[in-house]
């Protein structure tokens, strides 16, 4: 057997469905005994980093460890961005990259430098296979620490010498072990007992690493049992549904955000599935409220991080407990925290009745997003202004179904999340929202949407500015400099790449334009004329 085909059989062993890649030569003995598997469906892209993001997101989705393809040096260099979104979110991926022979070599170090420890610091591990015998071995545990927690990005060097070369028939894969997560001990759990009971106004703060199927179903029914008032980070917005009534808006800015007020009410904060990678708000550090870290690990101490306890296993498993136990709570009192939210509510919705021009405001925006789409339809957004207004204003009703980046907030990248989305949710509309300058930069893959057959909208919010600096710069009170820029021909670029092109001028117009695109096949671009007058207020 060669030993390209043993590793293709390790990775069927692992059950692994889709490989995206990079094509280049020393990839020929894997790329062959792809082909003849019946098994993996390997997905061309047109850059390294939308493999390893489209590869990345079919982790976040599934909670399994999916695969990524390329070369050596100038491909694995081009993976290195993506890489790191995987890490800094968590998400289980297999980098799959090759190399030059490494028992003999006729091109000396063209073209070589050492991807493994390039990679080592941004994966949970990285090695090269030296030999074929040790492929099943490897692969097995590559799956295994990928998706341990935290789950992040593992790294495979596989040189075209190694791949070429043939084993003995009785190496095959390894049978994959069950592993159950240990719980909390009953003593710990009796201090969150009482420390909740001793507790006047406590409340929920979830984050991203929250977004497990388990713990949706604990935490809604520990929320709803004892009415205690939850609120989000940006980066979590899909684990609870948002319309009950004890939801407090989410977390999207560090100072002054609407739902601060309402906080400052608090006297003890469960923070569920924080990790100091995501942006924290200003309530959780030193000097802020009493806060209980409950987590699959430990909370990393910092200045904006410090909590009062540690419940750390597994989360749902904590939660189920809770909701298992009679707390004493007979005193809690929402009272203040709950009018302060309908407060808020009325400011929001008095807000947008305000915004009386043509042309698109990001309130207006979310609502008409909000009221176009079904509860389980996904929202793609890319990192930009619009992101933080997007976050704090569309409500997410059920998991998965707002995704955006709040750890490394990588640009040009929600094509690929859309992609992913769209691929593991054929039966669901799926929207992209992105910026005009970001869409230049991600263009090259509007192609692998259009190969794959995939149906989703893109709408561009088009500015022809980097709003999100402007708004920075005007805080601080500089000159408006150097952040404007043209536009292509959005038409003929569509056009070129087999898509439809909508031109959105006045904003009453968006809604019919975005309900036409979802009922229509294909890749769908809205051009959508936006502003951020408000961004200051």
């Amino acid at each position: 057997m060669k030993a390209s085909d043993l590793f293709v059989k390790s990775l069927e062993n692992e059950w692994v469905e889709y490989i995206f890649w990079v094509p280049w030569e020393e990839n020929l003995d894997l790329l062959e005994s792809i082909r003849q598997s019946d098994n993996i469906k390997l997905i061309l892209t047109r850059n390294e980093q939308t493999a390893v993001f489209m590869a990345a997101n079919y982790g976040r989705f599934t909670g399994k460890t999916w695969v990524a393809l390329a070369t050596l040096w100038p491909w694995a260099t081009n993976m290195v961005t993506w890489v790191a979104y995987a890490q800094l979110w968590w998400m289980p991926v297999l980098l799959i990259t090759g190399q030059k022979p490494i028992r003999k070599s006729k091109q000396g170090q063209f073209q070589i430098i050492d991807v493994v420890a390039m990679m080592k610091p941004i994966t949970k591990s990285s090695h090269t296979i030296v030999s074929g015998s040790r492929i099943p071995s490897q692969i097995r545990n590559a799956f295994k620490v990928a998706e341990s927690e935290k789950p992040w990005a593992v790294h495979l060097e596989l040189p075209e010498d190694i791949a070429s070369e043939w084993v003995q028939e009785w190496f095959s894969p390894l049978n994959i072990e069950k592993i159950r997560r240990p719980i909390v001990d009953d003593k710990t759990i009796e201090i969150l007992k009482q420390k909740l009971e001793k507790a006047k106004s406590p409340v929920i703060l979830v984050w991203a690493w929250a977004n497990r199927k388990r713990i949706t179903k604990y935490l809604t029914k520990f929320i709803q049992d004892n009415n205690i008032p939850f609120f989000c980070s940006q980066m979590w917005k899909w684990v609870v549904d948002e319309r009950i009534s004890q939801y407090l808006w989410t977390a999207a800015l560090t100072e002054n955000d609407y739902i601060h007020d309402a906080i400052k009410k608090s006297d003890l904060i469960l923070s569920i599935g924080y990790d100091v990678v995501e942006k924290p708000t200003s309530i959780i550090g030193i000097n802020g409220v009493d806060t209980i870290h409950i987590n699959f690990y430990h909370a990393v101490i910092d200045d904006v991080y410090f909590p009062w306890l540690e419940v750390v296993w597994d989360i749902a498993n904590i939660l189920w407990q809770l909701t298992e136990i009679k707390l004493d709570n007979n005193h809690w009192d929402f009272s203040e925290i709950y009018s302060i939210n309908e407060s808020n509510k009325k400011k929001i919705e008095e807000n947008l009745s305000l915004e009386t021009e043509n042309i698109m405001f990001p309130r207006k925006l979310s609502n008409d997003l909000r009221e176009v789409l079904w509860d389980e339809d996904i929202l793609a957004l890319d990192n930009w202004l619009y992101k933080v207004w997007l976050a704090r204003n569309y409500p997410a009703y059920a998991p998965n179904t707002i995704l955006l980046d709040n750890a490394l907030a990588t640009m040009w990248a929600w094509l690929s999340t859309a992609m992913s989305a769209k691929m593991i949710n054929p039966d669901k509309n799926v929207v992209c929202v992105t910026g005009d300058g970001w869409l230049v930069m991600n263009l090259w893959d509007l192609e692998t949407a259009v190969r794959l057959n995939l149906d989703i909208t893109i709408v561009v919010l088009n500015n022809s500015s980097y709003g999100m600096i402007k708004w920075k710069q005007e805080w601080a009170w500089f000159g408006d400099y150097w952040l404007d820029f043209g536009n292509p021909d959005f038409i003929k670029l569509a056009e070129s790449f087999w898509a439809k092109w909508y031109s959105v001028v006045d904003k009453k117009d968006f809604k019919k334009v975005l309900e036409k695109t979802l009922s229509e096949k294909g890749i769908k671009i809205i051009d959508l004329a936006f502003d951020y007058p408000l961004n200051i207020k």
